[in-house]
């Protein structure tokens, strides 16, 4: 099988979220965190073939759902998991929300990664949580968080520690020894963790590896809430299907109690999905891979050869993290939207003088978007 990553797919007037914001604007969508690819084939036969049937009542997560998922976590990352851990989702941000109300009460705090992927933020807001920014500083190239910081701002009522690994937006793997220090941290505040590592199978850098926190101690696993999903890997976010991994049983009582009458169960065409996914796309995968690694080093060449642009090396997702602090301008996002790049605000992340480029896409369309952002850049007064 070769896929053409090169093939550009039109998403105009398809009901697109990423596209429809700049439905009747001459700017190029790289925003939210979907790609423009197709899906693996072995995904489209798989919900044709269900379509076909022409029955979509209620579903539950197949026992090869199941089986396939805890091969995998076996097989990727040396992690054994039992079928009573999982907990189907439609969706992972919905995950972060039931964690934030179902293990913290009002009183307790919670405690996030600054800049972070803004779900992280809200779901504090929407409980009525209190929320400690942990500072994510960069070291060696490397957005890592700097749990010295943290420290110095803990008041005693932090329940819930919400981490993100690969990290959005910076794009980090942490490292078996980073993770251990997450852990010790959980420990000596008596923390319960929340782990999103729904970018885990997007691992630009090869030669690195995903570690899930859940994996590295039995303390860790039961203190711990993972959240997983094929959405960003295989490109069916809109179909949402998402997997909370939850070892400990009174922290998924508490998990599941919370979702009762609430949150909905994950729709039949969504596990469908999910399933030929993990059955069929691994070869699919690689291809992507292969492909998002050569847009990530093109966007890497490109954006620190723009004056007043500086981008970090990227080891995982399809997301860039960049920089425009040294740019004239007061707002980077509203600037570049004007040029005709519609980016992500670092603002909604917690960093204004950021913005954050999703380059899963067609790499002729990423090559028109950079040009478009210098000749920008280029236009604009030189900084003393």
């Amino acid at each position: 099988m070769a896929s053409n990553f090169d093939l550009y797919v039109e998403r105009h007037h398809t009901d697109s979220d990423k596209w429809h914001k700049y439905e009747d604007k001459e700017i190029i969508p790289l925003w939210v965190a979907d790609s423009d690819f197709k899906s693996p084939p072995a995904v489209i036969e798989a919900l044709q073939k269900r379509i076909a049937h022409g029955v979509f009542g209620y579903g539950y997560p197949s026992p090869e759902l199941v089986e396939v998922f805890i091969q995998r976590m076996k097989l990727r990352y040396q992690w054994d998991v039992k079928p009573e851990w999982l907990v189907f989702l439609p969706g992972l941000v919905c995950g972060l929300n039931l964690c934030v109300r179902a293990l913290t009460t009002p009183e307790q705090g919670t405690i996030a990664p600054h800049p972070i992927y803004p779900p992280f933020m809200k779901a504090a807001r929407f409980a009525n949580r209190n929320q400690i920014s942990a500072p994510v500083k960069l070291q060696n190239k490397r957005w890592v968080l700097d749990l010295e910081a943290t420290e110095n701002q803990l008041s005693g009522t932090e329940k819930l520690l919400l981490l993100c690994n690969p990290q959005n937006p910076g794009g980090t793997i942490y490292r078996r020894h980073e993770l251990a220090a997450q852990l010790d941290f959980a420990q000596r505040h008596n923390l319960i963790v929340c782990s999103d590592e729904i970018h885990c199978d997007l691992l630009l850098d090869e030669g690195l590896e995903h570690i899930p926190f859940a994996s590295l101690s039995e303390d860790a696993a039961q203190r711990s809430v993972t959240l997983m999903s094929p959405s960003k890997t295989f490109n069916i976010a809109g179909l949402g299907a998402s997997i909370a991994v939850i070892p400990n049983a009174a922290l998924r009582h508490r998990f599941t109690e919370a979702r009762a009458g609430i949150v909905p169960s994950v729709d039949i065409l969504a596990y469908v999905a999910a399933t030929a996914a993990y059955k069929g796309g691994d070869e699919w995968l690689a291809e992507q891979l292969t492909y998002l690694r050569g847009n990530r080093d093109l966007v890497m060449e490109r954006i620190n050869a723009i004056p007043g642009l500086k981008l970090m090396p990227v080891e995982a997702t399809y997301l860039a993290w960049i920089d425009a602090s040294g740019l004239a301008v007061s707002n980077p996002h509203a600037f570049f939207e004007q040029a005709g790049v519609g980016l992500s605000p670092g603002s909604d992340f917690g960093n204004p003088n950021f913005v954050r480029l999703n380059f899963g896409c067609q790499r002729a369309l990423l090559e028109q978007a950079l040009t478009r952002m210098a000749n920008a850049v280029a236009t604009l007064p030189a900084l003393a």
